[in-house]
């Protein structure tokens, strides 16, 4: 497999599909480009790799660690599909973590669509920067669009499941620099 641009972002942020019928809100900005350098070289580490030349496929597993400039993942797997010798799909599984400048990205899952240019993460998806999170099931960005999603679980008649519902906590910066904002410090007084 070569390096290309298409390799850029399939190591970044992985994602399943989002199933249909989802509750969305839109997430908050994302760097359009994730912290991703074209020109950089893209880094593989793992415990083992198995290519399966008949399905051009290649299968890094354990302790995944895939880096680029400064955007780092680490997944238990990480399945590189390249049909021609090109990556159309990448797809991490297990403790999916993504670190990159514009915060941190967890899920359980995710896959890479080079050709569409869309990054997916599925299961107890949790975005970081700084002190602010964002939590909910599934996680789109379009890298074209520099567009994010973040969907919650619709609900499930079958089961009596409820909807889900995304949730953020957003915490302003200290205004004299040295501690809580006066809302917090002291929580129970006005």
């Amino acid at each position: 497999m070569t390096r290309s641009k298409s390799l850029i972002a399939p190591v970044l942020i992985a994602a399943m599909l989002a199933a249909s019928g989802m509750q969305t809100v839109a997430a908050p900005a994302v760097d359009s480009n994730l912290g991703l350098d074209s020109t950089q070289p893209i880094a593989v580490n793992a415990d083992s790799f198995l290519a399966d030349l008949n399905n051009e496929t290649g299968t890094y597993t354990g302790n995944v660690i895939v880096t680029q400039g400064q955007v780092r993942l680490h997944a238990d797997e990480v399945k590189v599909v390249a049909p021609g010798g090109r990556a159309a799909r990448m797809e991490a599984t297990g403790n999916v973590i993504v670190d990159s400048p514009s915060g941190q990205a967890v899920g359980d899952a995710g896959i890479y669509d080079v050709p569409q240019q869309m990054i997916r993460l599925t299961g107890n998806v949790v975005l970081t920067k700084d002190a602010n999170v964002m939590r909910g099931n599934a996680l789109e960005v379009s890298m074209a669009t520099g567009l994010a999603r973040l969907t919650a679980n619709a609900a499930n008649a079958a089961t009596g499941q409820r909807p889900g519902r995304v949730q953020g906590l957003f915490v302003p910066a200290p205004q004299d620099g040295k501690g809580p904002p006066p809302s917090q410090a002291n929580p129970g007084r006005p």
